[in-house]
């Protein structure tokens, strides 16, 4: 039988029946050796006869999400509006607004608010940016795809960060980063498969992140992404305790391994593995992560690009640091940065708040082209969701049901932009 024909023949029991096992083998397989790997690639077989019949085989090997927490407003990054700016201070018509949930304007008198910077067109695929992006206009224009038609089901900040990373406002979920990890394994046999990184910025109000939009959920607890601080040492007590050495802390793993084991022949309980596995990876993250975070073989060139020498807790710095991570064979990363609620005095912070972004996003997917790596590395530029048309003060509310995002590598088609929050086609509206 044909390829085509065999997808065919692979009902969605079946499917579900065949890979269940199949992923948590390959997991498996990226944690342990001998007979795991040998069960992994079995696996790792079956899916790629059902990939070679896909339309479009995948090219994407990992995952950077440089994520812009807060509610990036795409009116005033990318997403031109010239109609908003040509009906700037005049009511908002009702058809757009009427039945629409709309944070806390509801009840207000609703005015438009028109783009607080200018677009214009950049590179040869003539995108339309936002002139506070310069260095993305400038150096990645062509190898973006935006997409305008994104929407959200949750209009909060929490309940929209675990819709976006898990598919549920309700937590517990595994997160997106928990799933790859689990379901591809990991290429870096000395760090997590999931690794995350918080900046904060002073433009906007910085909303706290919850840990939880990270976690693994229903998975095995190891698979949970771990947080790398932006200053000083990457992990808590990832340095070896004073008057210890490696070889007595690997006495003392061995010991515990061997309770543990004793223990779990009792109680069966895979928690009990994923602990071991997680004693053992932080053991090889005390030699691995200084010599991640130590930046003095980045040449004065890449420096330069990226405008840090790192370890200064800015976002350029942990996109230096996502793309070490990556090359060390990472599978999923995220970079948090929270500085995008701007409810007052938008024209001023969002410009303030792009220039912290601005250079660490374009560097980042400028390396990663340079090195080879930009056409199996996704890289996802975009937020929670958008903010309203209408004025909110100086400022713009929540906005679920438009937002953009831009994505880079992995297989997309660069140079274009994509969909609209406005759809003539069909004869609905979405407020844009």
């Amino acid at each position: 039988m044909n390829d085509m024909h065999d997808l065919e023949l692979l009902r969605r029991r079946a499917f579900l029946a065949r890979s269940s096992a199949g992923v948590g083998a390959i997991a498996l397989g990226a944690l342990g050796g001998g007979a795991s790997q040998a069960a992994a690639a079995d696996s790792a077989a079956v899916w790629r006869g059902v990939i070679k019949a896909v339309h479009v085989p995948p090219k994407a090997r990992r995952v950077i999400w440089l994520y812009m927490a807060g509610g990036m407003s795409h009116l005033d990054t990318f997403d031109h509006k010239p109609k908003l700016t040509a009906m700037n201070g005049q009511p908002m018509p009702e058809s757009f607004t009427k039945g629409q949930q709309i944070a806390q304007l509801q009840g207000r008198l609703l005015n438009c608010f028109g783009p607080q910077h200018a677009f214009r067109r950049a590179g040869a695929s003539g995108q339309e940016i936002s002139e506070i992006f310069p260095e993305i206009a400038s150096r990645i224009a062509d190898r973006i795809a935006i997409v305008r038609s994104m929407h959200t089901e949750a209009i909060n900040h929490d309940p929209a960060h675990t819709f976006m990373n898990t598919g549920s406002m309700i937590a517990g979920r595994p997160s997106a980063g928990s799933w790859l990890w689990y379901g591809l394994g990991s290429e870096a046999e000395d760090l997590p498969g999931f690794v995350v990184m918080v900046s904060t910025g002073k433009f906007g109000q910085s909303q706290p992140i919850a840990s939880r939009q990270w976690h693994s959920g229903l998975l095995p607890s190891r698979f949970q992404g771990v947080e790398f601080r932006s200053r000083g040492d990457a992990v808590h007590y990832v340095r070896p305790p004073a008057g210890t050495t490696l070889a007595g802390q690997r006495g003392v793993l061995d010991a515990i391994g061997s309770l543990d084991g004793l223990r779990n022949e009792v109680l069966d309980d895979p928690e009990v593995a994923a602990r071991l596995a997680q004693f053992e990876l932080a053991f090889k993250m005390q030699s691995s992560v200084p010599e991640l975070v130590d930046f003095a073989d980045e040449s004065a060139e890449t420096l330069a690009l990226y405008g840090t020498k790192g370890g200064d807790g800015s976002f350029a710095s942990n996109c230096l640091l996502a793309r070490r991570l990556a090359e060390r064979g990472v599978r999923f990363i995220q970079l948090y940065h929270r500085d995008w609620d701007h409810h007052g005095t938008i024209r001023d912070h969002v410009k303030g708040t792009a220039a912290e972004v601005d250079r660490g996003a374009a560097a980042l997917v400028e390396d990663l082209a340079r090195r080879g790596m930009l056409d199996d590395t996704l890289v996802v530029f975009g937020t929670e969701f958008g903010r309203t048309p209408m004025a909110q003060g100086e400022g713009r509310d929540h906005h679920m049901k438009a937002f953009s995002i831009w994505l880079a590598g992995g297989g997309i088609k660069p140079g274009i932009t994509y969909g609209a929050t406005t759809n003539s086609a069909t004869g609905s509206r979405r407020m844009p």
